[in-house]
């Protein structure tokens, strides 16, 4: 893309000031509501389903989904679809199997706020083993995750403002942490909330007008006559997809079951009953958002192809939706549609820092170094973990040439295989045990790292899924053969179980 195609606007740079500005406004008033460490990384327990379903939502998608998956699309088709249908379908199974069992469990087992912790209080781990652990493999795949946003990020501020990529990162990185630092999980909701409306609605308007009124129905006889390959199942090398192509795809899914920054809105809800809104919601947004992001990506192959001057460089078909918005609005209005980019990158870079804040503090600091630390005081060491954290996935970002999409799914796949299984059979199996919990994050997250490295033949599967199938292997293997749960962790499923029936 030429640097002509998107030019700075004091308009364009207004929207985003005002944009910026009420994000912050958002994260200080959080702050005035935000006492202990419970508001700060869970919000008390307070959430709504509207904030619970669009904070998940949006904390999920990231900055992926306005430029990653619209370019996807742009460069394969319709073979996008299929990642756009696990993720729709991984996210209904989320819901609807997780969310009122871990809400109900977590406040069960001592009230747990992070992930690790609940781990830890559903085996009575009196060691500390699977709460360090666990910690180790939030920090090191949330530095993946997070650097993807903030790569997102400086895309967005180099490509309108011509700001240098690196400089640019530093930007988004700066926007991100000034309100999460301040109103902690109650500033990061809300300010999804806001968000998440905003990227639906951007998704929504852009290939609407991109379309100029015409008919959709006629979108497959546009892309037909442009290249008849992106009517079809094709893959990039424009081959056709195999079953394992499309089964990588979908697998994309799994990955739902072991996201921290996305299972915390479970556990942050205000009740069971809400749950069930919010799953409405949750789903109800998603599928709008990604059948949105997939017509950006379509539709501005068709846009572009009628329109000469616009052109996309090589390695640049993530900025499609950005090409778009500058070329069809006004500056004022552009700028409120990329500023949904900024609003997808800091709705997830802020979870996700949360998150490892909080698993520093709560899984690392107070466990290993100081078990009698005050609310304060983690909360002092959770704000100082979510500046460092932001550090080292600046640092991450710029040394890694990757794009989006690569960072995403690494550290993806890494959250769905480690956690994915030890979740889900903890909340169902009381078989399940804490030696058999430590292997199967251990072995889900090894096997993503070892596979990432391997190519060709089997290897070029997704690594979430034999991840996610060693990691099941790995838990029910270790429980049958470990001594059986002791009588208190038997009688807390059991509790649990009782209490499901009452608060459904």
């Amino acid at each position: 893309m030429t640097e002509s195609v998107v030019q700075v606007s004091y308009a364009t740079l207004g929207t985003f000031l005002v944009y910026l500005l009420a994000m912050l406004a958002i994260g200080i008033y959080a702050y005035t509501r935000t006492k202990n460490s419970n508001d700060y990384f869970l919000g008390g327990r307070t959430l709504g389903p509207w904030p619970a379903a669009l904070s998940a939502g949006a904390s999920d998608m990231s900055g992926w989904l306005l430029l990653g998956l619209p370019g996807a699309a742009y460069i394969s088709g319709v073979s996008a679809f299929w990642i756009a249908l696990g993720l729709l379908s991984g996210t209904w199974l989320n819901w609807l199997l997780q969310a009122k069992r871990l809400r109900t469990y977590s406040i069960e087992a001592y009230d747990a706020l992070t992930l690790p912790e609940y781990l830890s209080r559903r085996f009575f781990d009196k060691s500390g083993i699977l709460q360090v652990v666990s910690a180790v493999v939030i920090l090191f795949f949330f530095l993946f995750y997070t650097a993807s946003g903030l790569v997102a990020g400086g895309k967005l501020f180099e490509t309108v403002f011509g700001i240098d990529g690196r400089y640019a990162m530093v930007v988004g990185a700066l926007c991100v942490v000034s309100y999460t630092l301040f109103g902690g999980f109650l500033a990061v909701a809300w300010t999804d909330l806001v968000q998440g409306l905003m990227m639906a609605a951007a998704l929504l308007i852009v290939p609407v007008v991109a379309l100029d009124g015409g008919n959709l129905m006629h979108l497959p006889e546009q892309l037909n006559a442009i290249n008849p390959d992106l009517t079809n199942f094709l893959n990039d090398n424009g081959k056709e997809m195999g079953a394992m192509a499309i089964f990588s795809s979908l697998a994309w899914g799994l990955g739902y079951f072991g996201q921290p920054h996305i299972l915390a809105r479970f556990k942050a809800s205000r009740s069971n009953k809400d749950l069930t809104t919010a799953r409405r919601i949750a789903v109800g947004w998603t599928g709008i958002s990604l059948c949105g992001a997939m017509l950006v990506g379509l539709v501005g192959l068709v846009y572009i192809g009628n329109h000469a001057e616009l052109a996309i460089a090589d390695g640049k078909h993530e900025t499609i939706f950005m090409v778009l918005v500058n070329a069809l609005f006004h500056p004022v209005m552009a700028g409120v549609l990329l500023a949904a980019i900024l609003a997808a990158v800091m709705s997830t870079a802020d979870s996700q820092l949360l998150v490892a804040s909080s698993a520093l503090a709560e899984d690392f600091y107070k466990q290993l170094f100081r078990k009698q630390a005050g609310n304060k005081e983690l909360m002092l060491v959770g704000r100082l973990s979510v500046i460092g954290i932001a550090l080292g996935a600046l640092a991450l970002g710029m040394c890694l040439e990757q794009s989006v999409m690569e960072f995403v799914s690494y550290a993806w796949a890494g959250f769905g295989a480690a956690f994915g299984p030890a979740i889900l059979l903890s909340l169902y199996w009381s078989r399940m045990t804490r030696n058999g919990a430590v292997a199967g994050i251990v072995v889900g997250g090894v096997t993503v790292v070892v596979w990432k490295l391997l190519t060709g033949g089997i290897f070029d599967l997704y690594e979430i899924v034999p991840g996610f199938i060693f990691a099941v292997l790995a838990i029910v293997g270790v429980s049958l053969l470990d001594k059986k749960p002791s009588e208190a962790m038997s009688a807390q499923f059991a509790r649990v179980e009782a209490r499901l029936k009452t608060d459904p």
